[in-house]
């Protein structure tokens, strides 16, 4: 086997993920391996060697002899073409019954990347299927977006992209389609209610902004500030940075940081943004299967010290669990909400030689106080359900208002630390950051 390269960047996530880091890598040889010259195979010889020597089992599903059984048959069949590695590649990974570690073809690895890398090339819409219709459905434009300035609303539904029906479209076949060059044309059918709307767009180069924000009034005139982190992409950090930055010059008295329905991303963003909300204080530690533990810890440059309280739900999962379970067990912030998913593993992504990848569990993290929440997630302190009901009446421009239950919840829990902590502005000191005490919480 030649000595292939590959990347190797850090990242947690429910779905599709990118790189924190990158740094180069040699693939060697497992002990007693063949050399694998041609490329279907070399392919599926990464994979397998990457599994080997990285991967933490959580399912018990792995053994190395099993896995070097596993070898010698797949690389003793013939391959015609890389789409049958790649079914045989799919195939042995699914043997780690791990959700987590999976196979990505060049298409898929690529639309990956984009995904987390905070920007896109396209117009600047985003999509869901409608569960009842299965039509495509726009959720809302991208502020600044070209669909944006064309008039694109919330609730359009497209019909048609460059002429070709959407009907029985998944949302990933359609933002195949309208995604393309920045300077490319692409026309869009649209309708809204009972008008037909033909729209000609040019694709843009777009950065996708990971945060939201805005300044609440309490019910006595308090001005709170409302911050929704939609994902821990590479430009997460730097967003909630000017996010805070801007709260805090419009005189916030605290805040209601949103994590609902986040389901990831990148470790190294859920550890930047912790260390703008802390001090002090340990935000989590990974650990491998042999037991390395790589600590991460707050560095004393917290951005803020007022009262904070942090949404979740079962949707907020991994990078959303380190960081509010860090601002938790730290005393930092009270977690009002649901129970969160409880995905507590790590993978790193892995680009391979014919531009295919792969992302593979490589550890697990702690929370500050050791506890491994996967499959277990995070208890809120304060619980706020939302019905059935009130989920199907929520609109996205209800989320973070009075018009949304589980913000009232916040809001209300919120407003009595203020209330209750007339000094705590003066005696509040991030390292301590005792938000419980100050909101009566014993």
């Amino acid at each position: 086997m030649r000595s292939g390269r590959t990347t190797f960047v850090v990242l947690l996530g429910l779905g599709a993920c990118a790189a924190t880091a990158v740094m180069a890598r040699d693939m060697g040889l497992a002990p007693g391996s063949l050399a694998i010259t041609d490329s279907p195979k070399e392919v599926m010889d990464q994979v397998w060697q990457i599994v080997f020597r990285d991967y933490l089992d959580t399912t018990g599903k792995y053994t190395q002899d099993r896995w070097r059984k596993l070898r010698r048959d797949l690389l003793a069949k013939s391959y015609d073409n890389p789409k049958e590695a790649y079914v045989a590649i799919r195939g042995m990974l699914g043997t780690l019954d791990d959700p987590y570690t999976r196979f990505l073809d060049p298409r898929e690895f690529k639309e990956m990347q984009i995904d987390t890398s905070g920007e896109l090339s396209g117009v600047g819409i985003q999509l869901s299927l409608d569960k009842d219709t299965k039509e495509l459905v726009v959720i809302a434009p991208i502020e600044g977006s070209p669909a944006s300035r064309a008039g694109v609303k919330p609730k359009d539904v497209i019909t048609a992209i460059d002429g070709k029906s959407t009907k029985g479209m998944t949302t990933e076949d359609a933002v195949k389609l309208i995604r393309g060059k920045s300077g490319t044309p692409v026309n869009l059918t649209l309708r809204r209610k009972s008008e037909t709307i033909q729209l000609a767009l040019v694709r843009e180069l777009i950065e996708l902004h990971a945060v939201q924000h805005q300044v609440n009034i309490g019910p006595n005139g308090e001005k709170l500030g409302y911050i929704r982190l939609k994902q821990f992409n590479a430009n997460a950090a730097a967003d909630m940075r000017a996010a805070l930055q801007d709260l805090e010059a419009q005189g916030v008295k605290g805040y209601v940081l949103d994590l609902r329905s986040n389901p990831g991303g990148l470790l190294v963003a859920s550890v930047e943004i912790a260390r703008q909300w802390l001090d002090e204080g340990v935000i989590v530690s990974t650990k491998t299967r042999d037991g390395i533990q790589d600590v991460k810890r707050a560095t004393g440059k917290a951005l803020t010290s007022k009262p904070l309280v942090v949404l979740v739900n079962e949707g907020s999962a991994s990078a959303s669990e380190i960081l509010s379970g860090a601002l938790q067990e730290n005393n930092r912030a009270l977690l009002v909400g649901q129970k969160t998913f409880g995905k507590g593993l790590v993978q790193s992504v892995r680009g391979l030689s014919d531009g295919s990848g792969m992302t593979v569990t490589i550890a697990k993290y702690l929370t500050p106080a050791n506890h491994d929440i996967h499959h277990r997630g995070i208890v809120p302190d304060v619980p706020a359900k939302l019905s059935e009901e009130d989920a199907k009446a929520l609109t996205i421009e209800d989320l973070g208002t009075r018009k949304d239950p589980q913000y009232r919840v916040a809001e209300t829990t919120l407003i009595r630390g203020i209330q209750t902590g007339a000094t705590l502005e003066r005696a509040y000191k991030p390292g301590s950051a005792n938000v419980p005490a100050a909101v009566g919480v014993k």
